[in-house]
């Protein structure tokens, strides 16, 4: 039954992967199609939209005004692609609330373990997708909503950003607390897991009990991260969350739970027997 159990997993661990994947492909489609968007209509575009409407009107539609065609082709990519990242991540999330019931089957290390790789995998997937866009409009006489700027966040890139910008202590606090710890705290429940047979795996108890003051750093980081991105704009901001949040909150609940489980897998009560999931 266990290697029954491995062959079914397997499967759908490579399938969420792909499904994550995808999720990653319409979500960075998405960005480009919102930036050349965003390019089509600031001062120079709009400017330049204008004079070839009126160039298309004067020559009785026989100029005609390809940058129009263009920007209505753009907009429609962008909401396919909107549509198809979001509806990625509910695909993932469906089949991961399913692997996740599957393995209440297996053993409570099994089913520890399952929610420990499910944390992981979108732990990954949130460090690398978009978590918020920001564009800057204003509102221009002769013009109509100007855009000034665009600007897709991610962790990693943000992150890589903000060492090059010089703001050195925002981006380590960001690094540490939304990238080194997750990471380290999920492979390491990972690693307890599979050798918990071995007496140091029990040492880690405590490491555990001290880890779980952090639980709630990530998320707090992760809002602060947020409003910082938001903040200190001239003109009208409007932000969009994007998939990336979803998969890193995903990841916190999991990692909650795993913890939780792991802490009764090598605990002392439970180390002599383990638990059948209901």
């Amino acid at each position: 039954m266990k290697f029954v159990r491995i062959a079914i997993l397997i499967p759908l661990f490579i399938t969420l992967g792909y499904l994550g994947l995808n999720a990653y492909q319409s979500a960075k489609a998405y960005e480009s199609s919102t930036a050349a968007i965003a390019q089509a209509s600031d001062a120079s575009g709009l400017a330049q939209g204008k004079l070839d409407h009126l160039t298309s009107i004067i020559s009785f539609g026989w100029i005609k005004d390809e940058r129009r065609d263009t920007l209505v082709e753009l907009e429609k990519e962008q909401a396919l692609y909107q549509k198809q990242s979001l509806h990625y991540f509910y695909y993932f999330l469906a089949l991961l609330a399913f692997t996740i019931v599957l393995s209440f089957s297996c053993t409570l290390t099994g089913t520890t373990l399952v929610l420990a790789m499910g944390s992981l995998l979108s732990l990954i997937l949130g460090l690398i997708n978009p978590i918020l866009m920001v564009t800057i409009h204003k509102e221009v006489e002769h013009l109509g909503d100007v855009i000034l700027s665009f600007e897709s966040k991610g962790i990693m890139g943000s992150v890589y950003k903000l060492f090059e910008s010089g703001e050195n202590v925002v981006a380590l606090t960001i690094l540490l607390f939304s990238v080194i710890i997750p990471l380290l705290k999920i492979t390491t429940l990972i690693f307890t897991l599979l050798f918990k047979q071995f007496k140091f795996a029990h040492h880690l108890v405590n490491f555990f009990k001290h880890l779980g003051k952090w639980s709630m750093i990530d998320v707090f980081v992760v809002a602060i991260f947020l409003v910082y991105l938001t903040s200190n704009q001239g003109e009208v901001s409007r932000a969009q969350i994007q998939i990336g949040l979803y998969f890193f909150l995903t990841y916190v609940i999991l990692s909650m739970i795993t913890t939780m489980l792991t802490q009764r897998v090598i605990s002392p009560s439970s180390h002599h027997h383990d638990l059948k999931m209901p």
